[in-house]
């Protein structure tokens, strides 16, 4: 096998995560060594169980891994691995990068600004127009824009992007051939084409809940700055924030009406510090 399937066999091993992948690599150095290893070797990683053991030593089929990373390639999505000059250098300087992304389409430019637009599933009319106005004026500037595929005001920030023409890049919470919700599909394909479309769940992967908060430090992770358009008080575009507050980035907010708990979270963040954005 090549260099990057074994990179692609460790990483899509069922229940071994961030975690226990690092266990692995500290203690083995390489895919490749791990996938050599035997049971009674990797009994010595305290972090792996006996279940885990036998989930490893049952995916170590040459032929099946290779007809995988096959299939992958031609369905045109890409694998990048944490070693690969690819791999987005921003990403490597969060606290848990993740080992493997999956890419339709192509990754963010390194020269150029990104900014990670989020906000509120449902969504006031003034936080879509601002979305879309937003996000429109800086892809026009030459900034690419970052969100989560999600309804509301990710949708229109990925929207605004592509009818000024720029590149803006969607970070799912599943795999990187299921489009969450269903009803952005047209969007994913035109973002595949213009910008792209990443995860670090493989194909097939469904959406669950606890995978959402975890592609949060990516869509902040990727970005110079975090701009959230519209949030309750207690939203999950705040879990975003907080990632990215960690990753050391620009936090910026959008104000909104003391009247609408749709403006809790941002007038909260700008009492808090984080920049008021009245314009592009």
């Amino acid at each position: 096998m090549t260099h990057k399937e074994y990179w692609y066999w460790l990483v899509n091993i069922q229940n071994i995560g961030l975690k226990k992948i690092k266990a692995i690599l500290d203690y083995y150095g390489s895919p490749e060594d791990a996938f050599r290893a035997s049971e009674s070797s990797l009994k010595q990683i305290k972090n792996l169980k006996d279940k885990d053991i036998e989930n490893i030593s049952r995916t170590k089929n040459i032929d099946k891994v290779k007809k995988d990373y096959t299939n992958l390639i031609n369905k045109n999505i890409y694998f990048v691995t944490v070693e690969d000059k690819e791999y987005p250098s921003k990403l490597k300087n969060i606290f848990d990068p993740p080992y493997g992304l999956y890419v339709r389409g192509k990754l963010p430019r390194e020269d150029k600004i990104i900014i990670s637009l989020v906000g509120a599933r449902n969504c006031s009319d003034y936080g879509r127009e601002v979305a879309l106005k937003l996000s429109k004026d800086l892809a026009s500037y030459g900034v690419q824009i970052v969100s989560g595929l999600a309804s509301g005001i990710d949708g229109y920030a990925h929207r605004g992007a592509l009818n000024a023409g720029g590149d803006t890049y969607g970070i799912l919470g599943c795999g990187i051939d299921v489009c969450y919700p269903k009803e952005n599909f047209s969007l994913y394909m035109d973002m595949v084409k213009q910008g792209g479309i990443i995860s670090e769940y493989g194909p097939g992967v469904p959406p669950r809940a606890f995978q959402f908060p975890m592609r949060n430090r990516i869509i902040s992770g990727l970005a110079d700055g975090v701009l959230v358009v519209e949030a309750k008080e207690k939203s999950g575009s705040l879990i975003t924030v907080d990632q990215g507050l960690e990753q050391g980035k620009n936090i910026y907010a959008v104000p909104g009406s003391i009247y609408n708990s749709l403006s809790e979270g941002c007038n909260n963040l700008i009492k808090m510090g984080a920049k008021i954005v009245t314009s592009p």
